[in-house]
């Protein structure tokens, strides 16, 4: 018999690849906030996050690492708001969050304007919420939760600078400059860290947010990858497992060509796994299961459905192969929209709970 563990044992037990310490696969989401609206409409209790009603168990705290450009409302109506961002661009949204969002202009135009934004780029102690952050790090420790220190990171992080095309185009035309961003926004991130842990928090592991694919491949070449980001990311990686945390990489799309670079670095974990983008779990598990964990890899389409056939059958035939020799953490293939209700999104749970227990 298994005894009851803490949810930062579990996620542990998973990441060590320890089946024989595990009663269940560690569970965690992400959903929209205006999925969470819809969801306090429908039965989910007032005052009650989603993470503590279906018991997520890692917890995940930022510090700002923008160049920290007042925010300010440019327009809005009853639809759209229309923001400048800390980092100098403009974007519109929908009120509710609910879609990526449109970016209108970005505040890099040219190497020139890059010099100018990078000296703003320094460690403070103003770039983290003392009161509430560590109030919140000091209640989630006491749950027991896996306690991380998130951070974007790499090519989606600077592509808040620089439009995206333009920034493809000087992966390839003017890569010290590229590597330049990569490296500044990196060494930001390593001191913010170190910041908040003398500051009180300590964490059990990183994760670090980077998208580098879309549904059908790579943003740019994994040649590119290699001679930029692989020495940026192998650095990150060294630097957090020096502190003794686990390293988790988000990235959608099909990264699949990338996934020996990132056990070279020391990457722990890859989430989400998108299936729309080819990203199968099982494939991933058989392939690669011996040397990293995976996070993610359920149809988020699937929980949506009227019917409840599909997602079971996509849990069914997902997490037992996954789960085996531990080294799985559930997670939708991307986070959670609006259009999955409550009712639905509580069977999943569920589900994952039926499918995901080793005892």
């Amino acid at each position: 018999m298994v005894k009851s563990m803490t949810p930062r044992e579990r996620v542990i037990a998973a990441l060590e690849h320890k089946e024989d310490r595990l009663d269940r696969v560690p569970i965690h989401d992400s959903p929209w906030a205006a999925t969470v609206d819809r969801w306090r409409r429908e039965g989910l209790p007032s005052g009650v996050s989603p993470a503590d009603y279906f018991g997520y168990e890692i917890a995940i705290f930022s510090a700002d690492t923008s160049p920290q450009f007042p925010t300010e409302v440019l327009y809005e109506d009853d639809e759209y708001i229309v923001e400048k961002t800390p980092y100098g661009g403009v974007r519109r949204n929908h009120k509710d969050y609910s879609t990526t969002p449109e970016v209108i202009s970005w505040p890099c135009k040219s190497r020139d304007d890059w010099e100018k934004i990078k000296v703003r780029l320094k460690p403070s102690e103003r770039r983290v919420d003392w009161v509430t952050g560590l109030n919140q790090y000091h209640c989630e420790r006491s749950r027991g939760r896996f306690i991380m220190y998130g951070a974007a990171v790499g090519f989606d992080k600077i592509q808040n600078y620089v439009k995206t095309d333009e920034l493809l185009k000087a992966v390839l035309r003017d890569p010290e400059w590229v590597v330049d961003m990569y490296w500044t926004d990196a060494r930001l991130v390593m001191e913010m860290c170190d910041v908040m842990i003398r500051g009180g928090f300590k964490f059990d592991g990183a994760f670090l947010y980077c998208d580098l694919g879309y549904r059908w491949g790579l943003f740019f070449s994994p040649k590119y990858f290699e001679e930029q980001l692989h020495p940026v990311f192998k650095e990150l990686c060294r630097f957090f497992k020096s502190r003794g945390m686990y390293v988790f990489l988000h990235s959608c799309g099909r990264v699949k060509d990338l996934i020996p670079y990132f056990i070279e670095e020391g990457i722990d974990v890859l989430q989400p796994l998108e299936v729309k983008a080819g990203m199968d779990l099982v494939e991933l598990k058989e392939k690669y299961g011996d040397k990293m964990t995976f996070m993610g890899g359920i149809d988020v389409r699937l929980m949506a459905l009227d019917d409840p056939k599909p997602i079971e059958e996509e849990i069914k035939r997902k997490i037992p192969v996954a789960k085996q020799g531990g080294g799985y953490i559930y997670h939708s293939d991307h986070s959670v929209p609006k259009n999955v209700s409550f009712r639905n999104y509580k069977r999943v749970i569920e589900l994952v709970h039926k499918y995901g227990r080793y005892r």
